[in-house]
């Protein structure tokens, strides 16, 4: 009964620190203990939500080719956020004031929504369909090819009803 006992622990441990994957509801942001600005409404509409650190080379590169998205798609109902997962907060400043994103930008200096997603890797963007569940999940970034992969599931997205 003992060792049933311990599986049964093990197992429920286990799953509530599985990594979120395509089809799960992405958690609220208004609940996840962000700082750094306004979380922004995301109600019915598309979002995509960045996860990336001052530290990280592929992050920096990520940037501009998020802003064009955001500023292509937002009038249709995307909302894009970047989320740091630096734990200080003047990383993060440095890092946003030197970038200047044309979209909001949060800091999880607690760490809470990273440990709820389970990141993979840095950066790592998620897009969730109007009914809040995960529509894919892009591990890295790899230049053009994750844009263009964006952008067709972005478009794919926007035309459901």
């Amino acid at each position: 009964m003992r060792i049933l006992f311990i599986l049964c622990t093990l197992a429920l441990t286990t799953a509530a620190h599985a990594q979120l994957k395509v089809g799960d509801p992405f958690p609220p942001l208004a609940s996840s203990a962000l700082t750094g600005g306004t979380v922004p409404e995301t109600s019915g509409k598309i979002l995509v939500v960045d996860f990336w650190a001052s530290w990280c080379a592929p992050c920096k590169a990520s940037f501009p080719a998020l802003g064009k998205i955001n500023a292509d798609y937002a009038a249709r109902g995307l909302v894009l956020v970047g989320v740091s997962v630096d734990e200080k907060a003047s990383a993060y400043a440095a890092f946003v004031k030197k970038l200047a994103p044309p979209f909001p930008t949060l800091q999880d200096a607690q760490q809470k929504l990273v440990r709820t997603v389970v990141v993979p890797a840095m950066p790592t963007t998620y897009v969730v369909g109007r009914d809040g569940r995960i529509r894919s999940i892009h591990a890295g970034y790899h230049g053009d090819t994750t844009d263009k992969l964006l952008r067709t599931e972005l478009d794919a997205l926007l035309a459901e009803k």
